[in-house]
């Protein structure tokens, strides 16, 4: 009764009936491609909350890319003249008429405002699937979808004409929740060997080959059963770069050396929560490595209360996102010791994940910003698409670029039954980072670089007492590997004519464009006190982890910008257009990430299971590695002599 109450309050405050469908605005691309009659599991849970969002339109939108265009191109007039965020607001953003519009609308109707950005793009609101039917005119049913039970509207939502002439889109469904962090622990070998829950279950047994992680490639070599080019002697994996190695492999040692390492730069990172430990976890690992600490100039966060952590069993628990945020904190750490890092959490990994990024660009708190995780492919509705694009154009008018992790699942096609690249990062507005396969020698030098794309062989002894691969090496498990692709959604930018192959982009957008370290059998060595109790966040003792993910590669790329920015006192802004401009005129200026031949792999055995594999790098789905731009890697991976040119806009 109550439900039915407001929703008719709304409705006449609006005066409009939700019986004449004339009188009301309909909104059918806010529904999720997943949400089909096959899905269907039957009406959503009474007893729970659903997020809402109501996107507005920007008042300019042809202007609003125009001026991203202008600002980001060399080749433009405005080259770098940005708005300040005021300016933006003033030009392009919702009235705040309407904006208030929407919010009395919402209130009136009983449901619960949970942010308005500065900017007045949209409105994040909760109420109960009842709620939620009756004031957008469908029904809020369970839907199964990627392993999970997620809701959705049964048709598309509408809104009084009053009120639905000033909103663009409706979000009324969870797709969002299956944004993730893009990092994958060193030892996860995926569901189908060695789930989380049985590999801390099972006492290890004894490997067939003993396997001490390797400090750099080639300390410890071991041999394995005849694999590439018949080939047995392989280094083991890696322990973890610690930040000495990242920098010198990166050719920034001497310049850190020197004080240029990223001192009077803002680096912004966007996670979902926040890690209870992250400044003592961070001094801890610091101290461990010889690295200076954060104090409270070097390390600040807008974050919320847990109280107002929401949606946390859809959004993988506070737990599941302390190892993302630790990782990109102590990467950025790492590579730029001497840049400020601002870390803004979000209440959960939808709406909330706006609402951080709106706190950056509605006051420019920085001009770059690391964004570890990605949707499940593009399957989100259009207009909640539009949504997160103009808070990209937003950026990209401030001179504030934003950098997404590509994916770590590859061509997404196991996951949804077709390739696709990962939204956000496949947006034309944002620098998609890929990932590679970096091993460093014992000098700190690159001995070989590829892409990122891991398949394992189990390795076991025969009745005989030799070895062999469990199945033949053409049947390798896929169980990592950068996100990239052709999109779906997105026609091709300017800036990637002539440089992308027309036969991969078929006059689309095509993901990552550059790449950096990302494999975690090469991956980065952290230091974290692990949450043991998501209902109180209670941690454990200090741990080592090794990491990886194109969750390392973002803010490592973002943190090479912040060394940049200090060397040639510039801000560069929304990158792609000049690093594509780099590559028509300076091709060699990216390290181009090549297939090896042969193969290149290392032995790995589980600390959990006890089982030896041979991993081997480069084996990403259906992506590939080649000369020049491709998606796995991008245009490549970034040197600090690259940036320079970048930075200056030589083209």
């Amino acid at each position: 009764m109550i439900a039915t109450t407001s929703a008719v309050v709304a409705l006449s405050l609006a005066g409009a009936s939700a019986a004449q469908a004339a009188d009301r605005v309909t909104y059918a691309d806010s529904v999720p491609s997943w949400a089909t009659a096959a899905n269907d599991a039957g009406a959503a849970p009474a007893d729970q909350t659903v997020e809402g969002e109501i996107y507005l339109p920007l008042r300019d939108q042809a202007g609003a890319e125009a001026l991203a265009k202008q600002v980001s191109n060399p080749a433009i007039s405005g080259y770098r003249k940005a708005l300040s965020p005021q300016q933006w607001i003033k030009r392009f953003s919702p009235t705040k008429a309407d904006s208030d519009a929407v919010v009395n609308f919402l209130k009136a109707a009983g449901l619960t405002i949970t942010a308005v950005p500065d900017s007045r793009q949209y409105v994040v609101f909760r109420g109960t699937p009842e709620q939620l039917g009756s004031i957008f005119g469908t029904s809020l049913h369970a839907f199964d979808y990627a392993g999970r039970h997620l809701v959705a509207p049964t048709s598309a939502p509408s809104l009084p004409a009053g009120i639905g002439a000033k909103v663009s889109g409706v979000s009324i469904e969870q797709s969002r929740t299956l944004t993730r962090p893009e990092s994958i622990q060193q030892g996860d070998l995926g569901p189908s060997a060695e789930p989380q829950v049985a590999r801390k279950q099972a006492a290890a047994a004894a490997p067939v080959i003993e396997t001490p992680c390797s400090h750099y490639i080639g300390e410890h070599v071991v041999t394995v059963p005849p694999a590439y080019n018949g080939q047995t002697q392989y280094s083991t994996y890696n322990c973890g770069y610690t930040p000495q190695q990242l920098r010198s492999a990166y050719g920034l040692s001497d310049l850190s050396k020197k004080g240029v390492n990223g001192s009077g730069q803002t680096v912004a990172i966007i996670d979902a929560y926040a890690s209870p430990t992250i400044v003592k976890d961070v001094n801890t690992y610091s101290q461990q490595n010889g690295e200076p600490g954060l104090t409270n100039s070097s390390y600040q966060q807008l974050v919320p209360a847990p109280s107002a952590f929401t949606d946390q069993e859809l959004c993988q628990y506070p737990s599941g996102w302390q190892g993302e945020q630790t990782l990109d904190v102590e990467s950025v750490h790492a590579v730029a010791p001497g840049a400020r890092i601002l870390y803004v959490g979000g209440t959960n990994c939808g709406g909330g994940l706006d609402v951080a990024m709106s706190k950056i660009l509605d006051n420019k708190l920085a001009t770059i910003v690391s964004n570890s995780y990605g949707n499940l492919g593009e399957a989100v509705p259009a207009d909640v698409i539009q949504g997160e694009v103009n808070l990209h154009l937003q950026a990209a008018g401030e001179g504030i670029g934003l950098y997404f992790s590509s994916g770590d699942n590859g061509d997404e096609k196991a996951n949804l039954g077709y390739p696709s690249p990962d939204f956000p990062a496949s947006s034309p507005w944002v620098t998609s980072v890929g990932g590679t396969s970096m091993a460093i020698d014992k000098n700190g030098k690159i001995a070989y670089e590829t892409g990122w794309g891991d398949t394992v062989d189990q390795i076991v002894k025969n009745p005989d007492g030799t070895l062999s691969y469990a199945e033949p090496l053409s049947g390798s498990r896929f169980v990592g590997g950068a996100g990239g692709g052709t999109s779906a959604v997105f026609t091709q930018p300017d800036y990637q004519r002539g440089i992308v192959p027309a036969a991969l982009a078929k006059g689309m957008r095509v993901s990552p464009d550059v790449a950096a370290l990302a494999d975690p059998y090469t991956g980065f060595l952290i230091g974290i006190r692990p949450i043991v109790d998501d209902d109180t966040l209670a941690t454990g003792d200090y741990v080592n982890e090794t990491y990886g993910g194109t969750s390392l590669a973002s803010p490592i790329v973002a943190a090479q910008i912040a060394v940049v920015q200090q060397a040639t006192k510039t801000t560069i802004g929304f990158a792609n257009p000049t690093l594509y401009a780099v590559k028509r005129v300076l091709p060699n200026a990216f390290r181009d990430v090549l297939p090896q031949n042969p193969t290149q792999a290392v032995a790995y055995t589980s600390k959990t299971s006890g089982n030896t594999y041979l991993v081997s790098f480069d084996q990403d789905t259906s992506l590939k590695t080649a000369v020049g731009y491709d998606p796995v890697t991008g245009l490549g991976d970034v040197s600090f002599d690259l940036l320079t040119q970048v930075a200056h806009g030589r083209h």
